[in-house]
């Protein structure tokens, strides 16, 4: 029986500020992997594989390392790397799932709990679209549902804004409902909001396939999102900043 992964029904939104303002939001459902119970899901869901492909599945290539290699054992070593105890903890990874095959996560979380499930690590996982990841790697000093962190921006994600930000998470501890709010700030104040709000329901074969069927090109919908809203942003005007290093998997250890 699944008991510890989920399906996150909801929606994303971005709101940016300045120079002009430019606002989107779409529906979406991502997944919630006890990396421990992955082959248990492999077993049980019609619809969904583990390295193998179907309906839904999920790759240990699409995170971490992504050359194909154990995600469990590459956030082990990074946790270990920050001076984190990772006796018995229990990894749950927030993802959107490949979709026949496809997938593109802008933002990947892992949450990382002791034997006593505190929250004591989060990593997040950025990815850009010219196939680049950046991961912000924190330890969680305080057991609360609601959790905070602030860094300086060091991937360039968007083309349309500078790297010299600061972005503000605060997060709300997978429940019953998942909060993920990004405020991304430049040196003149509040540049760009971003959200991923959902609701839990239980993981299963009648679930998956019906959270697939309300969204059944939800990879290519995202991609397609990315692109028609930076092709607006260029319409009114917001300088383009062309990227000048190429980044394949960065790690930061943030405070």
């Amino acid at each position: 029986m699944i008991k510890n992964s989920s399906i996150y029904n909801g929606t994303v939104i971005h709101k940016r500020f300045k120079p002009k303002i430019h606002f989107f939001k779409y529906k979406v459902f991502s997944i919630l992997i006890d990396i421990s119970e992955i082959n248990l899901l492999d077993k049980t869901l019609k619809i969904f594989s583990y390295n193998k492909f179907n309906i839904v599945s999920f790759y240990d290539e699409d995170h971490g390392p992504r050359d194909g290699t154990s995600v469990k054992e590459w956030v082990i070593k990074n946790l270990q790397d920050n001076q984190i105890d990772t006796q018995d903890i229990k990894i749950k990874l927030l993802c959107y799932p490949r979709i026949f095959g496809f997938v593109f996560n802008p933002l990947s979380i892992f949450f990382i709990y002791n034997k006593k499930s505190e929250l004591i690590s989060i990593l997040y996982e950025v990815k850009n679209t010219f196939d680049e990841q950046h991961t912000y790697i924190f330890k969680n000093k305080e057991n609360k549902n609601t959790i905070k962190h602030t860094c300086k921006k060091k991937f360039h994600v968007s083309p349309f804004i500078e790297m010299n930000c600061t972005y503000f998470f605060k997060i709300l501890k997978p429940g019953d409902k998942i909060s993920v709010i990004i405020d991304q700030y430049d040196e003149e104040g509040k540049l760009l909001y971003a959200s991923q709000d959902g609701s839990r329901i239980e993981l299963n074969n009648k679930n998956l396939f019906l959270s697939y069927l309300k969204h059944p090109l939800m990879t290519f919908k995202i991609i397609a999102a990315i692109h028609f809203e930076a092709f607006k942003l260029w319409i009114k005007g917001i300088k383009f900043i062309k990227k000048k290093l190429k980044i394949k998997n960065n790690i930061s250890f943030e405070n």
